[in-house]
This record gives structure tokens, sequence and C-alpha cells, in this order.
């Protein structure tokens, strides 16, 4: 119903509509990646998905920007059947589309001023919040949106309680939409979404990414790549807590809050900054900033030659070390600048292998080992290339991509680089989980993700392959343990699912299959496209009594790898206790994976 206003001599029309706000996830890193690309990819997504739903659903689109849109419904109940037939057709899409695009949608039902053909006011401002709090490839409703949708639609929704929502003046309840098949988002009360993370008892970082000022979008992985190795660097000090990559890289391309961010992510100080590379030379400017106040510990602007980059580093996280832990001793400062290569060229091809991998779909995947190979090549010594590149073979075996002889190869170089470097802990520990998940040998790679974690006790990372290791060979407890670090160190992290995943296989290993349920609902939630979490939603189902949805899990399984079954799990599993095989095979069978 439309009702006019008079404000200061003028007319002001308004009504009530349902609004819809959407963006894309991790638009920056894949613009930076693959500009062209992206651009092609999303103009194909709303040629053939988004625009005739939207149409089909009589919404209007109000205005879109680079990543994201803004478009006007009628009725709620076309704003939630419209946004579910687009992340259902986009995620089928996903599996062919090159690079993959994510949405994140955020529905809400109040009152919007319109201007011309725009729209305005706090029936928008809360759409667009809701959005922020979505999960990518999701469906979030405000209470009111939801309000006007229970009972309409085929849909479920999960009550995830109240949210304080930026710039809103009132706690915001909100639902996440499901079909009636997906796994329950695990529900949360206020207090548990506001409340922001205990500070360690320690000091406690976070590096935000560095804003890439080169001028050129090309340059953007050099200046991740920079802000990787300062985290590497500093989490190799016993005595800090340092966030790890993934959860700081959640910032990216956001105007950011800093005490906000000190509250997600429970540290003390900040580390923002930027870098410039032009003309042989480089500029990296950095604040230190203390998350509860704002306060400027430290800012500074430090400047060498591309030759010097290795030391412009080191200055920069001897700069904050000195700010914060001015007790660190010499040797510790010694060892944090040890570095993998001093061939800057293989370096630079690292780095660029690095930005190709994250997006984990199969041309990036072999983008990743084509510029490993080659920094390999410039300098046979590169220990760290040489895990990562084992890394990347067992990821292909994980995803059924890789054939016998490439698993040699990747066992051959995860060998290597343990020869070569004993005292670097990431090239330790990607290199042990490798090993263990390509040669079923497990002696070796135990010993060595020990002496990774006694190396450095806070990379996240690691901790999450040492707990998938310690599943392997039936160490439960410890797995809980290494996996609740590593989620502390990472609490954003987009690829949580592998930590929960993980938290999953230690509760059945337990019998504790309500626990491993929860677990594995999660880890699908968090990465839905992912066999594991759906195997392990089945098998957990299937003891704790829920036969249903370990049947509905199944055929998520066979949706995304349609060769699956009971041979093929037993032939790939990694458990070195038959007991533990016997569990995973037995309840797959009784939920409905053929014998092969």
């Amino acid at each position: 119903m439309e009702r006019g206003l008079r404000v200061s001599g003028g007319r002001v029309d308004r009504r009530l509509a349902a609004v819809l706000a959407a963006d894309i996830a991790g638009y920056s890193r894949l613009m930076g990646a693959d500009e062209l690309g992206t651009l092609a990819a999303l103009r194909a997504h709303r040629r053939d998905v988004v625009d005739p739903a939207i149409a089909e659903h009589n919404g209007r689109i109000v205005k879109t920007t680079g990543d994201g849109m803004l478009v006007e419904f009628g009725s709620a109940v076309d704003a939630v059947t419209c946004a579910m037939a687009v992340q259902e057709k986009i995620a089928e899409r996903n599996g062919s589309f090159r690079p993959a695009i994510t949405f994140r949608i955020g529905i809400n039902i109040g009152d919007i001023i319109i201007d011309d053909d725009d729209i305005f006011g706090d029936g928008v401002n809360v759409a667009a919040r809701v959005e922020n709090e979505c999960e990518p490839g999701g469906v979030c409703l405000s209470g009111r949106a939801f309000e006007q949708v229970r009972g309409k639609t085929p849909f479920a929704f999960d009550d995830l309680g109240e949210r304080t929502l930026k710039n809103i003046d009132r706690p915001v309840r909100l639902y996440a939409a499901r079909t009636a098949s997906a796994p329950a988002a695990s529900v949360k009360s206020q207090a548990e979404a506001t409340k922001p993370l205990a500070l360690p008892d320690r000091p406690s970082i976070a590096v935000l990414p560095f804003q890439n000022m080169s001028g050129d979008p090309e340059q953007e992985y050099f200046a991740d790549g920079m802000v990787e190795d300062i985290i590497t660097a500093l989490s190799r000090f016993r005595s800090l807590f340092v966030i790890a990559r993934n959860s700081s890289f959640t910032y990216k391309g956001k105007a950011v809050d800093i005490k906000q961010v000190g509250r997600e992510l429970g540290v003390r100080y900040v580390l923002e900054g930027s870098v410039r590379k032009a003309g042989g030379r480089v500029r990296i400017t950095g604040q230190l900033i203390e998350a509860a106040t704002g306060a400027h510990i430290w800012a500074d602007r430090i400047d060498g030659t591309l030759e010097d980059v290795f030391e412009l580093q080191d200055e920069v996280t001897q700069r904050v070390i000195g700010a914060i832990e001015p007790s660190i001793t010499q040797a510790e400062i010694n060892r944090a600048q040890e570095k993998a290569t001093s061939n800057l060229d293989a370096y630079d091809l690292y780095l660029k292998a690095l930005a190709a991998h994250y997006s984990q779909t199969p041309d990036d995947i072999e983008e990743a080992l084509r510029l490993t190979d080659r920094a390999i090549e410039l300098d046979p010594n590169y220990s760290w290339a040489k895990a990562f590149a084992a890394y990347i073979h067992a990821f292909k075996v994980t995803q059924g991509w890789v054939k016998r002889t490439e698993q040699q190869i990747g066992r051959k170089l995860a060998r290597e680089a343990i020869v070569l470097s004993r005292d670097d802990p990431n090239t330790l520990g990607y290199a042990a989980h490798a090993l263990a998940l390509l040669s079923r040998e497990y002696e070796v790679p135990v010993a060595c993700m020990d002496r990774s974690l006694q190396l450095n006790p806070n990379s996240a990372n690691v901790l999450m392959r040492s707990g998938h290791l310690r599943t392997w060979i039936s160490e439960a407890d410890t797995a809980i343990d290494h996996f609740t670090r590593s989620i502390r160190l990472t609490p954003l992290d987009p690829q949580l699912g592998y930590h929960y995943v993980g938290l999953s296989v230690c509760h059945i290993m337990k019998g504790d299959f309500e626990k491993a349920l929860d677990d594995a609902r999660r880890a699908a939630r968090e990465m839905p496209r992912w066999v594991a979490p759906w195997a392990n939603i089945a098998v957990a189902a299937v003891h704790a009594g829920q036969q249903q949805e370990a049947e509905a899990a199944v055929k998520q399984v066979l949706a995304l790898s349609p060769g699956y079954t009971i041979a093929l799990r037993t032939a790939n599993s990694l458990f070195r206790d038959q007991w533990v095989n016997d569990i995973y095979v037995q309840a797959l069978r009784r939920a409905g994976v053929a014998e092969g």
C-alpha cells in the first residue's frame, strides 16, 4: 500500500515491500585472480539464471553494483522462492563454470522510500545487513520477512537467534532458509551469536589483507603473498597468538571496523597496511592498532628495492614484535626470518601458485601445480614449494582428479621436502599430511608432524592437518584437541568444513554420534559441494537413528560423486585400524550406498 508524507515541503512516497540484497562472496579475490573470467561468468549467470528468475517471480532490479544487486518484490514469498531457485541453479552451474561464483542473499520486509527508480530506508538497510550475516550460497531472512512466509513455502527455516547488525539500532532475529533435505543449521542464542571471543592469555594479533596500491590488479597476488609471509613469520613466535590467513582474509575488500575485527577474531591487536610495487621498488606501509580502543601503537613506511623484499618483510615483522612483545629473544627472531628460497623468481611463481589454488577448481589447481613446478625448476632445493606441490597432489586425490603416476610424484615431492627442511614447520606439516594420504605410511609423517608443531604450535593449517593425521591412526582425543585449537586460530575461515569434518570423524570413533552429526552438518553448511561432510552425515545419522537424514545425505553424496561406492570408500580409506573402516562401511551400506 502506498502513502504520501510531507517532508520539508516535498512529498515522499513510501510503500511496504520485500527487499532482496545479494552479493558475491570473495568478489575481490575472484577479480584479482581472473578479472575477465569472473566478469564473463557473472554475466552468464545473470543472463541465464538471475534475471529470468527475478522476472518470473515479479521482482524489479533496483540497482546493481560490481559484486551485488538490490531487488524489490511485492511479496516476501516471491522473494524467498526466487532466491532459493537462484542459489540452487548457481550451485549446479558451478560444477562446470570457472571461476565458481557464490552468492549471499538477505531478505527483509519493511517500509521503503521511493526516489525515482531507486529505493532507500530502513527496509533496505536491514536487508543489506542480513545479507552480510549470510553464509556463501545461503539465503537469510529477517524475522519480519520470516513471519510473512512461514507455512507458505516448501522450504525449512532455521532460527539463528537475534543478531546485532552494524548501524541498525535494534537486534534483528535471523532465519536461514534451506531445502527440506538439507542439514539443519545449529541454533545459536543471541548471546552466542554476538558474544566476543575471549582474548588469549598472550599477546594476540590479526594481520588484515594489505591494499594493493600498485595500480595494477595483476599485482594483487604479490600484496596477498606479502601478508601471508608476515603471518607465517609472526606465528612462529611461541609467545604470540596469531590469527590464520583464511580468517584474516574474510575482510578483504571490505570497509573495516577495527573494533569489530577485534571482537570477531578475539585479538588485542590488528595490523593493516598497503603494498606498492612499481619500477623495481617496493613500499610497505603499516599501522598496528589496539583493537579495543582504536589507538595506533605503531605506524610507519618502509621502502626498498624488489631485491630487498625479504628484508622488508622481516622489518615489518620486527617492528610489530618490538611494539607488542619486546621480550622475544633474538634467537626466535632469527628463526622467524629463515627463508625457504633466496631466488626471487621462484618466490614470485610460488606466490602466483598460492593465489591460484584458493579457488580449488580443477583448472586453477592445475595452474598452481604448473607454477609450482616452474618454481622448483628454478630452485631445486625450494623445500616449501615441494611440500606445497605435494599437498596439491594430495588434494587432487581427495577430489578424485589424480592418476596413480601423479600420486607417485606427490609422494616423491613430500619425501624430498622433508629431507631438505627439518626446521621449517609449514614444510614439515604439509609434507607429512600429504605423505600419509598418498602413501598410507604413518610413522614418518607422525614424527614430522610432531616436529612441525614443536617448531610452531600456532599454525591453524598445520594443526588441522595434524588433526586429520591423528584420526587416521585412531588418536581421537589428540585430534579433537588439535581441531579445537585450529578453529580458535581461524574462527572465520570459509574452509572451516575441513576442521568440522575432522571433528565429526573423531566423535564417530568415540561413539558420540549426536556430536558427530552436529559437526558433519556444520561442515556441509560450510562446504556443501565437498563429498566428505555428506558421507559423515550419513554414517552418524544411521548410528543416531536418523535413517531419513542418512538416506538424504547419501543422495547428496551420489549427486556430487556418482561413482561413490562401498568398494571405493574402502579402497580409499585412510584409517589404519579396520574397526573404524567397518563403522563407515556398515553405516554407508545401511544408508543406501551400493557395494561396488
